[in-house]
């Protein structure tokens, strides 16, 4: 018998997590919850659409767990809130790991993890809670990305490497070996990072650079 779900969110992430959990995993989504001043239709994916005020009312955290649908926005700050406010509520979360990713047996993978296909996580990885990572990317052995954290496309992380909380990592970035970056980075897209960075800063170029404007500034992040 699958293991009962209810994803939080009702946008594009939302509607992919669905896919992935129903057709890779043995999770069965259940339904799926936003705020009531949200709701626009009373089903989302032929399932119910409910207001997060009013879930436990129907869905026990005994019974459900819970997955945090949403992308970076606000430098993934959106999905952070979300997460602790969920948690607060009791739910446990479940994690998505792709099939098809190439996951060594000693990486350490945290709650709310959204792990899509052609990953590659080598030995002694760690995962934090409530980090995506989006498709084809590489994390080198002994390597640890932080929580909240979400990596596009095709980014190499080299080993022995750390990527700082909240971080955001644009496709067709590298990160050299050994280099720590530090939590609240945007890094754009092809970005090299050859050495340590600085928090709440926003890289560019290769070898990378730090911009003027602060990264939080930049994503509208409401403190």
């Amino acid at each position: 018998m699958n293991k009962k779900i209810i994803i939080i969110g009702i946008g594009e992430t939302a509607n992919l997590a669905y896919e992935y959990f129903t057709y890779d995993s043995d999770w069965e989504v259940e339904a799926f919850a936003v705020d009531k001043d949200y709701i626009k239709q009373d089903t989302f994916r032929d399932l119910p659409v409910v207001p997060i005020e009013e879930m436990i009312i129907n869905y026990s955290p005994q019974e459900y767990s819970v997955f945090v649908a949403f992308g970076s926005g606000e430098l993934n700050y959106q999905r952070t809130n979300m997460y602790h406010r969920i948690k607060e509520l009791g739910y446990k979360f479940a994690s998505y790991v792709s099939s098809k990713a190439f996951v060594w047996r000693n990486v350490e993978i945290g709650e709310n993890c959204f792990i899509l296909e052609d990953n590659t996580l080598q030995p002694f990885t760690k995962i934090g809670n409530n980090v995506v990572m989006w498709s084809g990317n590489h994390v080198g052995h002994q390597s640890k990305i932080c929580d909240n954290c979400f990596i596009t496309s095709h980014v190499v992380i080299s080993g022995f490497c750390e990527v700082g909380k909240n971080t955001f990592i644009g496709v067709n970035s590298s990160v050299a070996d050994g280099v720590k970056i530090a939590k609240d980075n945007f890094i754009t897209m092809g970005a090299v990072i050859n050495k340590n960075t600085v928090e709440n800063s926003i890289y560019k170029g290769n070898p990378a650079i730090v911009a003027p404007i602060s990264a939080k500034k930049f994503c509208r992040v409401k403190e």
